[in-house]
């Protein structure tokens, strides 16, 4: 019986959207070619495309993975099984009241058998999972590894933004090593199973059923700031040769199925490709902003995006609030009262949001909907407008946002959820009259 497990556990590549090139065995991967008559060491050539073999070459994804068996046999007779809190677009259920919405964390369950996969709470969905458009968000909640499961995802790329707790995601191609103020990508169709480096994990799962993220263009800023490519790190080959009963686990068309499995499907001995998982450290992030006046739009803290066939309009921004200096003269520095056509899902890592420094807790999480107004608070409101305006550093905060042009469906789940925060929009309340006409 074989068991082996490459041990490249930190090995990365640097770059977003690199063709990459990676072996765990010496001479592994073919020279010159992709699909040789024989592959090295008996592997099997076997291609993951991303998009359509159409697709322009600067948007092609694919990679060639050299495995011990070909996923045909990391396959089998499938069954229906139900994940009861992870839910897809189109889900309309109970509407939540109209209006901002804000929950507290999520707390932990009781049950210490919950993995990354069953833990998966649906909060939000917007779109349709069928027409490639869309999203969904989940807080997922883990109190123990992926233990001889795995799973992979036909429907979307997940978007995986941890707030508690460390994660190892072993992927297809290389493991992830993830912690809170990190993010990381796992691509359509790739198999992973997720293991707790702490007792228990908490963190947020932005569901792209859309075209897959990219850098946003930089426009007029240039070719520097917001996020680096070489920050972006893609994992080294390491391979599982495991014999062993396991269980696939698998999401397509908002269903979920399962097979047994007799060995590990994590047997990519070599792969080449830009169709890959990657990781980010949001503190590396170099946001610009006003140095003069004024506040500029969210959008410009816009680490990732997920675009549409509309020009400029997002299926989803991944956007990143982080640590910064205000220096803005005769600004209101906070972010403004407004309405918008996006629709906003904002959580908190660490640290105080702030245009919400009440109420706002790390794992909490709100919902400003299209076209429905929100802004900061009264406390915000007069800090900011009384405010003495010398340079101010905002310490030790991390917060996030995904964007998206949809309107976000709020689940059954988390439309009754006890922490659910009912009097949210009290935080308004306070807010005063400040006009004074002109005496004539």
């Amino acid at each position: 019986m074989t068991h082996h497990e490459t041990q490249q556990k930190s090995a990365y590549m640097n770059g977003f959207g690199n063709i990459f090139s990676s072996e765990a065995i010496k001479n592994a991967l073919p020279v010159g070619q992709n699909s040789p008559q024989k592959c090295a060491y008996g592997l099997y050539a076997e291609q993951i495309s991303g998009t359509a073999f159409t697709a322009p070459r600067k948007n092609n994804k694919y990679s060639w993975l050299y495995r011990i068996r070909p996923s045909v046999k990391h396959s089998g007779p499938f069954r229906r099984i139900e994940i009861p809190l992870w839910t897809s677009a189109p889900h309309h259920g109970t509407q939540a009241p109209l209006g901002p919405i804000r929950w507290d964390p999520l707390p932990f369950p009781d049950k210490k058998n919950m993995d990354f996969i069953d833990g998966m709470h649906t909060i939000t969905t917007a779109g349709d999972v069928h027409c490639q458009a869309g999203i969904a968000v989940h807080v997922y909640l883990a109190t123990q590894s992926m233990t001889a499961r795995y799973f992979y995802n036909a429907d979307g790329e997940l978007l995986i933004v941890p707030q508690e707790g460390r994660l190892e995601i072993a992927t297809e191609c290389g493991r992830l090593e993830l912690a809170p103020a990190e993010i990381g990508v796992i691509p359509r169709g790739m198999k992973f199973a997720v293991h707790l480096l702490d007792d228990k994990a908490r963190g947020f799962v932005c569901e792209n059923y859309g075209s897959i993220l990219n850098l946003p263009e930089l426009g007029p800023i240039g070719a520097n700031g917001s996020a680096r490519p070489s920050d972006f790190l893609t994992p080294n080959a390491a391979y599982e040769d495991k014999d062993m009963a396991c269980r696939l686990t698998v999401k397509w068309g908002g269903q979920f199925y399962e097979t047994e499995l007799a060995h590990s499907p994590l047997d990519v001995v070599a792969w080449q490709g830009n169709y890959a998982p990657y990781k980010y450290d949001l503190r590396l992030f170099a946001p610009i902003g006003a140095i003069l006046r004024d506040h500029p739009d969210p959008s410009i803290f816009t680490v990732l995006t997920s675009q549409t066939d509309t020009p400029g309009i997002a299926n989803v921004d991944f956007v990143v609030f982080t640590e910064r200096w205000l220096v803005a003269e005769n600004t209101f520095r906070p972010p403004w009262y407004h309405m918008n056509v996006m629709s906003e899902f904002m959580g908190l890592i660490y640290g105080v949001y702030d245009a919400k420094p009440q109420g706002f807790t790390p794992g909490g999480m709100s919902l400003h909907n299209c076209m429905l107004p929100h802004g900061p608070d009264m406390d915000a409101f007069t800090a900011a407008s009384e405010a003495n305006l010398k340079p101010q550093k905002l310490d030790n905060t991390l917060s996030f946002m995904f964007e998206t042009r949809f309107a976000q469906h709020v689940t059954d789940f988390a439309a009754h959820v006890p922490q659910l925060q009912k009097n949210y929009m009290s935080c308004w309340d306070n807010l005063t009259r400040q006009f004074e006409a002109p005496k004539l």
